[in-house]
């Protein structure tokens, strides 16, 4: 099978628009948590979240576009256009057919759908949008950015709750290995922040509302954890065949070399007992890639900081790793990014690659109360310089669903 590497990243974030002001953010240790300014937050419990701030979209598309795509199209549209732009890639008449696209969301056009909804109410039916479809449609980022690049290749979406773009990135890596395509865009891209799914999820009792202290909500590994933080995001890796890539002259940032994705079949909310689904997850990437768990140096958390998550997080990866789990390096990034659901898992991709490449890893920050059930390595507080030669992220989703990806530093 073909060797599968990565050579274009984009990234919007709560900390930045781009890719190098997302990570000097992270690696510095700053949140992006922020009062909610989208909507009107006084009859809610929660009044902040990791809203994406001064991000403009017409830098990307035109205003005809900008009207006829959700907020979560256009942030995919966006991060797809700096990934492609990084790999230098050109999508030509000659290789459009070569190059697909996966692009997952845990919801889709969710401000479409409260904004039409409230125009239904209000207006009566003969308002609705005649593009409402397309811009709530989970399968509406990857239509449109097949249409705005050319690609012309293998074209789905993912929906996989927060383990969504997980899959996306790992479908992907399957679909150049087994010679189905040349070229990938793969990743994900949410915009959740309204009041509906900002209510729905703190009635769960799944939100944190530290209102009182924002910035230091999102918690995760941390005794006084009370719930995620809700994030906006997109994130785009661009996935090359090796030797497509060598030829055009790429530079290649990282080498993708295992995935795994498994099911609990245990609870529509809760992880299974112990972590049993991501254990399998773990171990079925790391055969994949032809690794030992010892030889993993650094892995991006799921990590939401809700009560459950994080220690059954933490027992997975004792149960997989042995003795190595206490000295392997393991960080949330969520902690200061908030939690971005269906993007989440190409976020936090994007970020495992930047630790190869930069040799710095970001950390978990407002951990300052260790839960005893929580007893690893989350790299407290502050960056940490160090070699990465292999780094693994690991996604949850609502449903039961668990992906693991590992990427490992290119060597010919």
């Amino acid at each position: 099978m073909s060797r599968v590497v990565v050579t274009g990243l984009g990234l919007v974030t709560s900390l930045g628009n781009d890719l190098a002001s997302s990570w000097e953010a992270l690696v510095q240790g700053k949140s992006g948590i922020s009062e909610i300014t989208a909507y009107d937050t006084s009859q809610h419990r929660v009044h902040f979240g990791g809203e994406i701030k001064n991000f403009d979209a017409s830098k990307y598309m035109d205003r005809k576009e900008l009207r006829r795509n959700d907020p979560y199209e256009q942030l995919a549209i966006a991060t797809t256009k700096q990934a492609l732009e990084q790999a230098k890639l050109e999508i030509t008449d000659e290789i459009a057919p070569e190059v697909g696209v996966y692009i997952g969301s845990g919801i889709g056009g969710l401000v479409t759908l409260h904004d039409q909804f409230k125009v239904l109410h209000e207006k009566g039916p003969d308002r609705i949008s005649p593009f409402f479809i397309n811009m709530m449609i989970v399968d509406g980022a990857p239509g449109i950015v097949s249409i705005m690049t050319g690609a012309k290749g293998p074209n789905w979406a993912a929906v996989s709750a927060c383990a969504t773009s997980g899959n996306t990135i790992g479908e992907a890596w399957e679909t150049i290995r087994r010679g189905d395509a040349t070229v990938m865009i793969a990743g994900g891209s949410e915009k959740a922040i309204t009041p509906i799914a900002m209510a729905a999820f703190d009635n769960m009792h799944a939100l944190s509302r530290h209102n009182e202290n924002y910035q230091e909500a999102s918690r995760p590994f941390d005794a006084e954890r009370d719930g995620f933080v809700m994030g906006e995001a997109s994130a785009m890796l661009i996935l090359e065949d090796l030797e497509f890539a060598k030829a055009r002259g790429a530079t290649i940032l990282a080498e993708l070399v295992g995935y795994g994705s498994t099911g609990d079949a245990s609870h529509v909310t809760a992880p299974a007992p112990g972590g049993e689904g991501l254990v399998r997850a773990m171990r079925r990437a790391l055969q994949k890639a032809g690794l030992q768990p010892e030889q993993v140096d650094y892995i991006n958390a799921h990590g939401t900081g809700t009560e459950f998550n994080d220690s059954t997080e933490t027992q997975a990866i004792k149960t997989l790793f042995g003795a190595h789990a206490h000295r392997v390096a393991i960080s949330s990034t969520k902690s200061m990014t908030g939690h971005t659901l269906g993007a989440a898992g190409a976020v936090e991709a994007v970020i495992s690659i930047q630790t190869i490449l930069n040799g710095i890893i970001p950390p978990t920050i407002n951990l300052h109360h260790p839960d005893p059930a929580c007893d690893l390595d989350y790299v407290p507080n502050e960056a940490r310089h160090a070699t990465v030669n292999v780094a693994m992220s690991n996604s949850m989703g609502f449903g039961g669903h668990n992906t693991s990806l590992v990427f490992k530093r290119y060597e010919e």
